[in-house]
């Protein structure tokens, strides 16, 4: 998966939560490997990158479209250091990434607990939802400001599992085939970690780690897992694929890594 890479500001947007879709709101406290893209491609990709920077977001979303498909053909990652008007890069560690539906998407949640689950992508939608609106921190140093997400609190699905007595953490994996990640326990169950569905108020797209992904919004974005097909309950904390090489496990944005970014917010 991406990096989109390697304390929460003391003012910030209260979480939005719905109790379904359609529901009243309430408010609460906190495939195939493809070819590096030509030079023709190249060229035009930057031009269109700077003329989405003094475009209207509907320009910019198309630009941001047209990056995320040349990116699904190019496993060298070259083109997510292109510019482009949303300000967002796109990065896979794998050379080419499945994708999933409605029909074929399905999460599972196991480890240490006593109720393992596996959730379609409408169970998940039927869920309670809650709206962050934050800051994304790569770092890498880019940054795209109040960024909605949408989805289900981690902390719930934890819940509905029953978290077993000695657990101390949770794994991620994903359906790229080799991206990991993990949080202590303490961190998953924060109100500001979502399993998330829905990005700038548009379900997840597949070049964002759509249909699921996971949002750790005080962290840097390499800990918000892109698609996310795997929650598993563990004892320790186990390094995810930037942690291998060399990221910090703890990622609080400014509080790591050698950087000192504004925290998000």
């Amino acid at each position: 998966m991406n990096p989109e890479q390697p304390q929460e500001p003391e003012r910030r947007e209260e979480p939005e939560e719905r109790e379904s879709r359609e529901g009243p709101e309430e408010r609460e406290d906190p495939e195939g490997r493809g070819r590096p893209v030509g030079r023709r491609v190249l060229l035009g990709t930057l031009g269109l990158g700077a003329l989405g920077v003094v475009t209207a977001p509907t320009l910019q979303r198309g630009l941001e479209s047209f990056l995320a498909a040349a990116s699904d053909k190019d496993p060298t990652g070259l083109t997510g250091l292109l510019p482009n008007g949303g300000g967002f890069r796109y990065y896979s560690v794998a050379s080419s990434v499945p994708r999933r539906n409605a029909g074929t998407y399905r999460l599972t949640v196991d480890g240490l607990v006593d109720r393992p689950a596996v959730y379609t992508l409408d169970e998940l939608r039927a869920l309670p939802q809650t709206r962050l609106v934050r800051d994304v921190q790569c770092v890498t140093g880019w940054r795209v400001p109040k960024t909605p997400f949408e989805g289900v609190r981690l902390s719930r699905l934890l819940d509905a599992a029953g978290v077993r007595p000695g657990a101390g953490a949770v794994r991620f994996t994903c359906f790229d085939g080799t991206y990991t990640e993990s949080l202590t326990l303490g961190q998953a169950c924060r109100a500001d970690v979502l399993v998330a569905l829905r990005m700038r108020d548009e379900d997840l797209g597949h070049a964002h780690g759509g249909p699921v992904r996971l949002y750790v919004a005080p962290m840097y974005f390499y800990k918000s897992a892109k698609w996310l097909s795997g929650i598993t309950v563990t004892e320790d904390v186990e390094p995810g694929y930037w942690e291998e090489r060399g990221y910090d496990v703890d990622a609080w944005v400014g509080r790591s890594n050698g950087r000192d970014d504004e925290p998000t917010g």
